[in-house]
């Protein structure tokens, strides 16, 4: 079973290893995302796997464990090169490790090549800070373009004022009245602690973000405008790396729950203190992408969500060819909107949008994404 994993966690490499080279681009195909997202989805299948091969391993009692415990002392799960590797190049900060028996991971390797490798692969840019780096070039952030998180801001701050401001003044209990005022503020102050850099930056220095800002405006705006045409496999790629963050905190807790159930509070046989180690791992601080997983915190209803302008549109269209049904669809949903109520960051008018030339619009690079 061991070295079932083993061969395993040498395929996730493999795979994470070739999609880390394709972003390594400057420039992202585009051409490749869909790679990628194959690469992504080989990678959730094996992870499903490994989880579930435990349940293989929970057929034997406590006894029938420690039949042949004994054989695999000194060895333990903590001097896994390949798994070492893997959280490597995923990208796990060095200081949010657990240190094992009060020493670095990487004192219990001792050959020079497993040392050097280990050494190349926190040297390395990790899939973190690439696709961080990726995020960062979303097209839409462009302050003198589209520019995403103004507006953004601006219809959070009118829900929150529409939704919960308006309710308050109408409370007429004065506890109630207290305790929804309360409540409004506290929302405010989420969503202040990204709208304000400053914050944000705070929050990355304490280690509750990772993200910078503007890879994590990125994320927002892939996740709200999702349904846009170049935005579809972008929004699959980043669902697949909160699916392979999962599945590694999933096999780290059955693989904490088994030990257990063999072991006790037994000493590991790595002489690690066994369960009570294991157990400190399965926390956020092994999450790489944790900053995904939060973006849920700041979501705000469809109908409030800043309507694309014509140019936007454009630029997060694939056929670009069919000028004529995005001109059309992009008339019909401004008049389906301009009859309700308008939201900050609207779209622009009919009358802007047919101004626009067949030619502007074909002159937006299929780049912008990758970019």
């Amino acid at each position: 079973m061991i070295v079932a994993y083993e061969l395993w966690f040498k395929q996730i490499i493999l795979e994470v290893d070739s999609v880390r080279q394709m972003f390594a681009a400057s420039v992202l195909d585009e051409r490749h995302t869909l790679r990628i997202i194959s690469r992504f989805n080989r990678i959730v299948l094996i992870l499903n796997l490994l989880v579930d091969q435990f349940a293989i391993l929970e057929t034997m009692t406590p006894l029938d464990f420690m039949e042949f415990r004994g054989y695999l002392a000194p060895a333990s799960g903590f001097q896994s090169l390949q798994f070492r590797l893997l959280e490597n190049k995923l990208g796990i900060k060095q200081e949010n490790r657990v240190r094992y028996n009060q020493q670095h991971y990487m004192e219990v390797f001792h050959d020079d090549p497993s040392v050097q490798a280990l050494k190349d692969s926190i040297s390395s840019p990790s899939l973190f800070d690439l696709v961080q780096s990726w995020l960062s070039r979303t097209p839409g952030l462009e302050l003198e373009g589209f520019n995403f998180w103004e507006k953004f801001e601006q219809a959070a701050n009118w829900w929150l004022d529409e939704e919960f401001y308006q309710s308050v003044q109408g409370a007429s209990d004065p506890d109630l009245k207290k305790s929804m005022m309360d409540g409004y503020w506290k929302k405010k102050e989420t969503f202040e602690s990204i709208f304000n850099e400053e914050l944000y930056e705070m929050a990355i220095k304490r280690g509750e973000r990772r993200l910078s800002h503007k890879a994590f405006q990125g994320a927002m705006m892939i996740f709200l405008y999702r349904d846009e045409p170049r935005f579809h496999q972008p929004s699959q790629l980043l669902s697949l790396l909160m699916d392979i963050d999962s599945l590694l905190t999933k096999w780290r807790y059955n693989h904490v729950m088994m030990v257990q159930r063999m072991l006790g509070s037994k000493m590991g046989t790595g002489g690690s203190s066994g369960y009570q180690y294991l157990r400190s791992t399965i926390s956020d601080r092994y999450k790489v992408f944790l900053d995904l997983f939060n973006l849920s915190t700041y979501l705000i209803p469809l109908n409030y969500v800043p309507p694309l302008t014509f140019n936007m549109k454009t630029r997060l269209f694939i056929a670009t060819d069919n000028i004529a049904d995005l001109i059309n669809n992009f008339d019909l949903e401004s008049e389906a909107k301009s009859e309700g109520k308008q939201k900050p960051g609207g779209a622009t008018s009919r009358s802007s949008t047919s101004s626009l030339s067949a030619e502007s619009m074909a002159s937006q690079s299929s780049e912008d994404l990758s970019g």
